[in-house]
């Protein structure tokens, strides 16, 4: 991946995709190959080194319990603190301005399992402001969002300028907003191009076995995806449907 580069990984459901990303961000390390972080093997760094360059934003939100939004920006700065290292003005200050960036300053005191899902997925792009690191990795970022905060949440990690690497369901916004694509279909490597290489009806449908038209974005002029519905599948796999 290209610094600076915005990938999505897509596929079905099973299809291997969170697993990767678990891969490349430390939490499974019993994986095949290898994996390298600016030309070193990733298995050569401790959790702590690898917080210091990547930062996640994971499908399902931590149990917060009572914590509140700048406890749980605060979070970001553990990469970079020693065990006894107390938050400085400057780290304070730096909490604040992330949680300006993401709209939230005026919610710093409430208690974070009580925001909405997208002021929380805005909590947690501030924390990794907060910890600064080169790559941002986001599982399903715009999972149980209604469309304008999917929308705000992929424009919002773009303007961070860093590099970006996610999954997701919505082709349509891997389309709009990313790069890249690396499709997976059974753990295995379908395609990695351009969104208009990778996004062909032939392949879609090979791999998400509906029918599909492409065309563009009146808006944008990205490439737009229309799947046919299950009427239209083109194997036996939905008779169950009708029996």
């Amino acid at each position: 991946i290209k610094a600076g580069e915005t990938v999505a990984i897509v596929g079905p459901n099973g299809a291997g995709k969170t697993s990767l990303l678990k891969c490349l961000y430390g939490e499974y390390s019993n994986f095949l190959g290898d994996i390298y972080l600016n030309g070193k093997s990733l298995k050569t760094f401790n959790i702590k080194d690898i917080a210091k360059k990547i930062a996640v934003v994971s499908q399902h939100s931590e149990s917060a319990f009572n914590l509140t939004v700048l406890d749980i920006v605060a979070m970001g700065l553990i990469p970079h603190k020693g065990l006894f290292d107390t938050n400085t003005d400057v780290d304070r200050h730096n909490i604040e301005q992330a949680l300006t960036k993401v709209d939230l300053i005026n919610k710093k005191n409430q208690i974070f399992s009580t925001l909405s899902g997208g002021e929380q997925q805005r909590v947690l792009i501030a924390r990794a402001i907060v910890q600064a690191p080169d790559i941002l990795i986001m599982d399903e970022p715009t999972n149980h969002l209604d469309m304008y905060y999917q929308h705000q949440i992929l424009m919002l990690a773009k303007t961070l300028n860093i590099t970006l690497l996610i999954t997701i369901h919505d082709l349509n916004l891997a389309a709009q907003y990313c790069d890249r694509i690396i499709m997976l279909n059974n753990g295995k490597l379908v395609a990695d191009n351009t969104p208009e290489a990778v996004f062909t009806s032939s392949k879609l449908t090979e791999v998400f076995k509906l029918e599909c038209a492409i065309d563009k974005n009146p808006f944008t002029q990205s490439t737009r995806i229309t799947f046919s519905g299950i009427n239209h599948c083109v194997n036996d796999e939905s008779a169950w449907l009708h029996s």
